[in-house]
């Protein structure tokens, strides 16, 4: 197999046939350079519904692993493959604990590849249920959607916030609802209200979402970490 690495899309030449990846924009990616790499690929096709095709055979466990995902792809056909590589990577007996495991997104900011982690990430895809007791409201277009938070556990030193994001970009936290420009000031008003309690933000992402918006949302949400708020290893996808 022979592959060619473009700003927007990789090509791949295999068995005689040519497979086109879109890869998902990013405006700014704090990593731009990965040695030891090898990749895996997960293929879109227009022509089949819900179709998704993985390619891991030149993927080495002891290497950093580089997985190029379709941005059309949804969560629910992207993440149960992204678990199953974690899975293997984690299981094997050839594992070296300092290889990590990225997404490959074109950036934008500098015209070439650039990379988001997500090694230590748990990717949880039972996720919040609809309409269920004890809810969180998240507002989704012209109504309000209840979902059910099944990971806040507080204590006397961390209050876990949880974050969804959906379609339209409207988030939830507890019963408030906001947009991408309120979240960060309702924290920082949240952590300044409480003495000596930290805040870890825990995300829900809507399944249907494709990849392309979910690497928008983690952009987002890594511009809330600071002195005093964490984000959460634990993502549900609802």
């Amino acid at each position: 197999m022979r592959y060619f690495l473009l700003f927007i899309f990789i090509t791949i030449f295999s068995c005689g046939k040519e497979k086109v990846i879109l890869l998902p924009e990013i405006s700014h990616s704090e990593i731009s350079e990965i040695k030891d790499v090898s990749a895996a690929y997960l293929f879109y096709d227009e022509t089949q519904k819900d179709s998704v095709e993985l390619n891991r055979k030149n993927l080495i466990i002891s290497t950093n692993w580089l997985v190029n995902v379709d941005k059309r792809l949804t969560l629910n056909q992207v993440i149960p493959h992204i678990k199953f590589l974690q899975a293997k990577k984690s299981n094997s007996s050839h594992k070296n604990k300092n290889a990590k495991n990225y997404y490959t997104c074109n950036d934008t900011s500098i015209k070439n590849l650039g990379f988001v982690e997500f090694t230590d990430v748990n990717y949880n895809l039972f996720g919040c249920k609809p309409y269920e007791k004890d809810s969180l409201y998240v507002y989704n277009k012209t109504n309000f959607k209840t979902y059910k938070n099944p990971v806040i556990q507080q204590d006397s030193t961390v209050l876990e916030i949880p974050l969804f994001f959906d379609n339209d970009f409207f988030i939830s936290t507890y019963d408030v609802v906001l947009k991408e420009n309120q979240v960060k000031h309702y924290l920082n008003a949240l952590l300044n209200s409480r003495d000596e309690q930290l805040i870890n933000i825990v995300t829900s992402f809507n399944r249907n979402i494709n990849f392309q918006d979910y690497i928008n949302y983690k952009t987002f949400i890594n511009t809330l970490k600071s002195e005093g708020i964490s984000i959460s290893n634990n993502e549900f996808i609802y």
